[in-house]
């Protein structure tokens, strides 16, 4: 082979060599997706409520969870400005999963597990009506994170323990039955561990396209299954909102066991679960721990006989509408718990101030925030991580979800 012949050949080697390399490079580059950036790098929200304390009481000298207001707050962001949006309890709840504002029935604990009268929609995503269930048409957060291709999960303290109340998993009353999980069950021989499940507590359980869904019965399970699910990521879920039984979240005081309850035993909870969370290999690579109230507690309180007095402030923060069905404020109503009457005068629609706790590797620890958000910006801001559109009053124009403020090393 002549010298002329010998770089031909080595320039045709270089050539399909080079040509192979685009050739490959061009066929891949459809296949390179873009690294997630900003609030987006995170791909697990792990949500625990807790039960009806004041930001002094919970956050103040001589605060009853150490651990959490300590503790925890020093490893991510101190969120100071955090509200609930109304009293008393399960109105909190719908909000955080779907945006929708109260009914007077979801208002005041849905005491009868009912279908909604759904008579309208408002042009920002309201559903005008009275009741507690929502018609399917009423989309949630597990809806739209279904649509999207990512998981979401329910772990529920105490569902279950007693299956004539509620199944284990999935567990609601009948429809348009009293719900019995209003009040605690003591231990017995039938039911050693006694039942301390709220169905009020599990906000998937008021929506008909959560509850008649095969989804609701692999989804929404007792808290007992979390630690399983944690061990690797693909058993975890993208969305996990966890609720504590009525003890384990600070409801009761003293508990129907004998536990302490209030902050003691929400504080003992945390101790528990929230190291087993934040070592678990998902939460380690991109997880995101919000430790949020429900709501406030009341404002003042007195007591005569059986008959229970409370007033709650309820002021609220960014901008909060009341919602289509509420009448107009002051309001008092009146429920019974345990054998005593009680009276509740809300003097508005508001929850009050609770604060919250965030840690995420995306949080630099001691992170202090003085943003106002609440469970409509919670919302927003968990819609915002996965892209989705927002629901109800997460839409609502200027409110602000979670930012730089809170997310300080992204």
């Amino acid at each position: 082979m002549t010298q002329r012949s010998s770089l031909r050949a080595l320039f045709a080697v270089v050539c399909a060599a080079l040509i192979g390399v685009l050739i490959a490079a061009c066929g891949s580059s459809s296949s390179i997706k873009a690294q997630p950036v900003g609030q987006q790098q995170i791909r697990h929200v792990f949500v625990i409520t807790l039960e009806n304390e004041n930001y002094a009481t919970t956050f103040g000298a001589g605060t009853k969870a150490p651990y959490l207001a300590q503790t925890l707050a020093a490893q991510g962001a101190m969120v100071q400005q955090y509200y609930g949006t109304g009293h008393v309890s399960l109105d909190n709840y719908i909000s955080m999963i779907s945006g929708q504002a109260p009914t007077p029935d979801t208002d005041n604990d849905c005491t009868t597990y009912e279908d909604y009268k759904l008579s309208g929609m408002t042009p920002d995503g309201q559903a005008i009506g009275s009741g507690c269930v929502y018609p399917a048409s009423i989309k949630t957060l597990p809806d739209q994170l279904k649509a999207a291709g990512f998981t979401w999960k329910g772990y529920e303290g105490d569902m279950g323990n007693d299956p004539t109340r509620e199944a284990a998993t999935c567990g609601h009353p009948t429809l348009n039955t009293t719900d019995l999980t209003q009040t605690a069950e003591v231990p017995s021989a039938a039911v050693p561990l006694g039942d301390q499940y709220a169905t009020r507590h599990n906000p998937f359980m008021y929506f008909h396209s959560i509850i008649d869904s095969p989804d609701c019965g692999q989804n929404v399970v007792n808290l007992n299954k979390l630690t399983t699910d944690l061990q690797s990521i693909s058993t975890t879920a993208n969305f996990n909102l966890i609720t504590p039984s009525l003890c384990d979240d600070g409801h009761d005081s003293p508990c129907v066991n004998g536990q302490p309850g209030g902050l003691t035993s929400a504080n003992t909870f945390l101790q528990k679960w929230v190291p087993i969370i934040t070592a678990s290999p998902a939460f380690q690579q991109d997880g995101l721990l919000i430790i949020n109230f429900d709501e406030s507690s009341y404002a003042t309180v007195t007591q005569s006989g059986t008959t229970q007095n409370l007033i709650f402030a309820g002021t609220t923060c960014c901008s909060q509408q009341p919602g289509p069905n509420l009448a107009p404020f002051p309001q008092t109503s009146s429920l019974t718990y345990k054998g005593v009457t009680i009276n509740l005068t809300k003097q508005s629609f508001g929850g009050d101030q609770t604060g919250a706790v965030m840690i995420s590797k995306f949080i630099k620890p001691g992170t202090v925030s003085t943003v106002q958000y609440n469970h409509y910006s919670m919302l927003k801001s968990i819609e915002d991580i996965f892209q989705l559109d927002h629901l109800g009053y997460a839409g609502q124009a200027g409110l602000v979800g979670f930012g730089s403020d809170i997310f300080t090393n992204l």
